[in-house]
């Protein structure tokens, strides 16, 4: 491993001696590393070790004089790793006690990269659908028709006269899919056909009320019959007041929408669909052509999800119970099919926010991109080497790596020339994630028990405002873990911020937040793949580290988010049917094959409603808290009735108030009188014997 570190012309503080103790590696503290050193780095490109440069401004700059280095190892068999350690700290009015979060970085830097993840694939021909006023869709086009097969769909407008586009009209019913797969279907009821129209405006010309426009399409609400125009396009036949309406299906690769209005209104839009309203400048139209000219081929995103239908607690029996991330998913990815008992991501619209594989209850849905073992071992590796470097009370600061990347750095900055900006907290260690809402309350409890004293979330306008009720939600929740365990002080944050305009307030507002109470002995358990591990392992190590004493016997929660809990069963209401058992997707209800018990274990209970839902006589209730009691991973009977004994053999085949409801329910029908009746008292076997030994008059007698 090599590491290089530079000064940055010595406007950043860096201490090599302490450095190189906690990294237990030689480093030597350059100050024109991109510059009149670069001969070092230069150097360090020959070998085939790995290489960290503790600089991203000059990423391009240092990309390309590793290609240019006779002798280099390749960036393809080698890639160097870059680390921000100037704005994440280094600038700023604490940057001389930052020593202690660099070391941080830098090791977490060695890390080796997360494993592959399987990939998604788009195809685009180029076919591009243009939706908007015809003169303003035409003129687009002509700046994309060179590489794209552009197609127009007027919403209205003076168009050009010359046929240089297709044209398609009329009511646009549905658009949905994504890059390569558009589908696209509309309905034509004008009288005018545009496929034999010659636009030679002679209807436009003899309209008597100027109901015909240069987009060729009739305002039926101004036309009052005259049919000068039918009269006049006799030769071509374009235009058919009789004409029934028609709906036509296409497909595409790329939509352009120009309506104020766009045809879909989500959050998360799928890849190769882009909106450009009227009221766009120039930058938003040239980002706009620049990106349609590039979706021209095949492309590859990671496959960011991994799910298991087995424990997913979305629907059982045709029952809906967890609905948290098809409610959530800001792209809509996400179906239910609950008559499957499960629900279905199209990978092609999901644009990998994990929003859905926070809130999920059970961990069916799992982030993979990267993992989450990935991720805990980097905040394991963090909080460690932080600690062991001295530093004190850390503080995760949880970002993405767009706009929250920009925020940080233009954070950085400010310290350097404003005075008024302190800059990033020496305490505060930036960690950037592919998308905040990736990670939740299990990584967050792994990170206090790792060390951290609070972790922030940073969310910008790239968070849908579900994701930011979902984070609160989440937070809540961890809070009041913490807090009954008697961990003081705020540990869960979430800042929001637009841009550069709230750094002044964001620097004050984490500045003048005290530590919270964490930890004594960080813990050393590793994030597993599995939600619940996870979770019962940061749990248990809080408990265990609790500063309370005596612990209480439980922690009520609140109600949104909660992931753990217990039921409540009404004996007067319950007959055992054990509905509840087979609707059940964590386990956490069971029943007892030796005695007639309903059991429940609370360790695996994920508060998902599907019980009370199932249970046909409203008997199940919630109660969303943390037992501390051993007993919580033990069955413990939470119901049980006398058995219901045969009345010929004696043997026991159901509960009494399970048979007493049924023969309750049955007594007034037709079909339940007499001996009918009484084989209702009987187990399976001698029913079926007293039917074949009965003396009742059967139809082969007649």
């Amino acid at each position: 491993m090599t590491t290089l570190i530079c000064n940055c012309n010595r406007t950043l503080p860096l201490d090599g001696e302490a450095l190189s103790r906690v990294l237990d590696e030689p480093l030597a503290v350059h100050t024109t590393l991109c510059r009149r050193e670069a001969p070092a780095f230069q150097r360090a490109t020959r070998s085939r070790e790995d290489l960290i440069v503790a600089c991203t401004q000059e990423q391009r700059l240092f990309a390309e004089l590793s290609e240019q280095t006779e002798g280099a190892v390749a960036l393809d068999e080698r890639p160097i790793r870059f680390v921000n350690l100037r704005e994440t700290g280094g600038w700023g009015r604490e940057g001389k006690q930052a020593t202690a979060k660099m070391a941080a970085l830098l090791a977490a830097a060695r890390l080796p990269d997360p494993d592959p993840v399987p990939t998604v694939t788009y195809r685009s021909a180029g076919r591009l659908l243009v939706i908007g006023p015809l003169e303003r869709a035409q003129s687009l086009a002509r700046q994309l028709d060179d590489v794209l097969d552009v197609t127009l769909f007027a919403t209205g407008g003076a168009g050009a006269q010359e046929r240089r586009y297709p044209v398609l009209a009329g009511e646009l019913r549905q658009l949905d899919g994504w890059l390569g797969a558009f589908k696209v279907e509309w309905t034509e009821r004008n009288p005018i056909a545009l496929d034999l129209c010659t636009r030679c405006n002679a209807c436009v010309a003899a309209c008597p009320e100027g109901a015909i426009g240069l987009d060729y399409q009739i305002d039926l609400s101004a036309c009052r019959s005259h049919r000068d125009c039918v009269r006049v396009c006799e030769a071509p036949g374009a235009i058919d007041f009789q004409r029934e309406p028609v709906t036509h299906e296409d497909t595409f690769d790329l939509v352009l929408d120009l309506r104020d209005p766009p045809a879909l209104t989500r959050h998360a839009l799928p890849q190769g669909y882009l909106h450009l309203p009227s009221g766009a400048g120039a930058d938003a139209h040239m980002a706009a052509i620049v990106k349609l000219r590039d979706a021209v081929g095949e492309f590859e995103k990671p496959r960011f999800f991994q799910y298991k239908a087995n424990i997913c607690a979305h629907g059982r029996n045709e029952k809906v119970g967890c609905n948290a991330c098809v409610e959530i998913c800001s792209a809509s990815a996400i179906t239910s099919q609950v008559e499957r008992q499960q629900i279905h991501v199209n990978p092609h619209l999901c644009v990998g926010c994990g929003a859905c594989t926070t809130v999920c209850p059970t961990g069916a849905l799992s982030y993979a991109y990267p993992g989450v073992g990935h991720q805990g071992q980097r905040l394991r590796t963090l909080l460690s080497t932080y600690g062991r470097a001295g530093g004190q009370n850390a503080a995760l600061l949880l970002h993405s790596q767009q706009a929250g990347q920009r925020f940080v750095n233009d954070w950085g900055r400010a310290a350097q020339l404003d005075a008024s900006v302190r800059g990033v907290p020496a305490r505060l260690i930036p960690v950037a994630c592919w998308h905040t809402a990736s990670l939740g309350l299990e990584v967050w409890l792994s990170a206090i028990a790792y060390g951290a004293s609070q972790v922030f979330v940073l969310v910008t306008d790239e968070e849908a405002p579900d994701y930011v009720r979902a984070l609160q939600e989440q937070m809540a929740v961890g809070e009041a873990l913490l807090q009954g365990l008697g961990y003081g002080g705020e540990h869960f944050r979430l800042i929001q911020a637009r841009d550069a305009r709230d750094i002044t307030h964001i620097d004050q507002a984490v500045r003048v937040a005290p530590a919270a109470v964490t930890v004594v002995q960080p813990a050393t358990f590793a994030v597993q793949a599995s939600k619940r591990s996870t979770l019962d392992l940061a749990l248990e190590h809080l408990v265990k580290q609790a500063p309370t004493s005596p612990l209480p016997s439980a922690i009520a929660l609140p109600a949104a988010g909660a992931p753990l809990g217990s039921v409540h069963v009404n004996p007067d209401a319950c007959t055992l049917c054990l509905s509840c058992v087979s609707a059940c997707p964590a386990g956490a209800l069971q029943d007892n094959p030796a005695a007639p018990q309903l059991r429940f274990v609370e360790k695996n209970c994920v508060q998902c409603g599907l019980c009370v839902k199932t249970c046909p006589e409203n008997a199940i209730g919630l109660e969303p808290r943390f037992w501390l009691s051993e007993q919580r991973r033990q069955p413990r009977v939470v119901n049980e009735q006398p058995a219901y004994a045969c009345i010929r053999c004696g043997k026991p085949f159901g509960t009494l108030k399970g048979v007493e409801a049924m023969l309750g329910r049955l007594s007034g029908h037709a079909m339940f009188q007499g001996a009918a009746v009484e084989r209702l008292k009987m187990c399976g076997d001698c029913r079926v014997i007293d039917i074949h030994t009965g003396n009742e008059v059967k139809i082969t007698d007649l």
